[in-house]
């Protein structure tokens, strides 16, 4: 549906810049758009293999095991009928990648975490509320260090694109911690 949408949108914009005699303006504008798409496209490419090296190292070295561990008591805390361990994994291994701004790194280990909180699942047609509230969590995406967000800033010209940085974390942790109270004001009315 979504892809109707847009090409209703691009079709009457072409329509409307030619009937306004804007067509030369608007080619001009669309390979500007395209030639920043694809250098924004590299940059990123560059931040993701970077950052996707630095946490297989961390992995490799075991911080991300010891990382893990911390989060055990969080996840017990938030999951207090998780019974999966492979789950468990899987799911602080995301909020994990999540907290070092690595939201490209955690997908692969949130989208296993689901798998395996469905196996878990009694009804397989309905979420769970494991799978609500790591989908809850993971929405709100705790990040100590928003990569993309000073990666974005850097490619368009941003004097100081780290500057982000102080108010990420403060806009981070008040999303999280609005989701863990949700998530357990949720769980005491199920």
């Amino acid at each position: 549906m979504i892809n109707y949408i847009w090409s209703f949108l691009i079709l009457i914009g072409l329509v409307i810049g030619s009937i306004n005699g804007n067509i030369v303006s608007m080619s001009d504008s669309i390979l500007a758009s395209s030639k920043e798409a694809i250098e924004l496209c590299i940059l990123m490419f560059g931040v993701v293999g970077l950052w996707s090296g630095i946490m297989n190292v961390a992995v490799s070295l075991g911080i991300i095991t010891k990382l893990q561990s911390l989060l055990s008591p969080f996840l017990s805390f938030l999951f207090p009928n998780l019974k999966s361990t492979k789950a468990r994994e899987y799911i602080s291994t995301n909020i994990t990648a999540n907290i070092l701004g690595l939201g490209w790194a955690s997908t692969p280990s949130g989208l296993k975490a689901m798998e395996e909180l469905q196996k878990e699942n009694p009804f397989p047609d309905t979420a769970s509320n494991e799978m609500c509230s790591f989908l809850i969590l993971n929405i709100s995406s705790l990040q100590l260090i928003p990569i993309s967000i000073i990666a974005y800033r850097s490619q368009y010209g941003s004097v100081h694109p780290a500057n982000i940085i102080l108010p990420g974390i403060i806009a981070t942790c008040c999303s999280t911690l609005t989701a863990i109270i949700y998530i357990k004001w949720k769980d005491r009315h199920t």
